[in-house]
């Protein structure tokens, strides 16, 4: 039996209209699409929530955008997910996305039914020597203690205010090309 095509879902964690990692992850997608992905892309903007508290959540259930994401990750086979880093961290828009949508959604949800046995990949892009990758390490161990496959090789673009040109992709080709494995590779192992 033929497994239908991957579908992978592909968003930054960064709210910021000229967001580096909006840039990344659509350089990643490319890469998905090569190799045989449907990938959707999401900006989170377009999904704003509440920050996750658990008396909100009991007074008055789950946010409508909480809901429509998490119907988009249950429908994805894997991610593709860039993360600035903010103080040695990932961002707290990317946290509090997974907080609200980690949630059971209806009685009898099986738990993390959006993140387990799915696949990803993770990068990041900063102005900084490091280029975001000690919030990717952070990241890594949040998602697979989800049941996330976080596939090994991830990237981290340092310099990243120096590393785009106008038209939005990366200027150094080995750089470009590391990225677009990125989502190679997440499309072949979710196949």
């Amino acid at each position: 039996m033929v497994k239908q095509t991957v579908k992978l879902l592909a968003f930054a964690g960064s709210s910021r209209r000229a967001s580096l990692n909006k840039q990344l992850v659509k350089v990643a997608t490319k890469g998905a699409e090569e190799a045989g992905a449907t990938v959707t892309y999401i900006d989170l903007a377009d999904y704003p929530m509440p920050l996750y508290d658990g008396d909100l959540e009991a007074d008055g259930g789950y946010p409508e955008n909480a809901l429509k994401l998490k119907e988009l990750f249950i429908k994805h086979d894997g991610f593709l997910i860039a993360s600035p880093e903010y103080n040695s961290g990932y961002s707290a828009l990317l946290k509090n996305t997974i907080d609200w949508i980690s949630r059971p959604a209806t009685k009898g949800e099986a738990p993390l039914v959006a993140f387990d046995g799915k696949y990803a990949s993770i990068m990041a892009a900063a102005p900084g020597a490091l280029g975001g990758l000690r919030g990717l390490y952070q990241l890594r161990e949040l998602l697979m203690n989800m049941g996330v496959l976080v596939l090994p090789k991830m990237r981290a673009v340092n310099f990243a205010l120096k590393a785009f040109g106008d038209d939005g992709q990366l200027v150094d080709a080995d750089t470009e090309n590391a990225v677009k494995s990125l989502g190679a590779q997440t499309a072949r192992a979710a196949m």
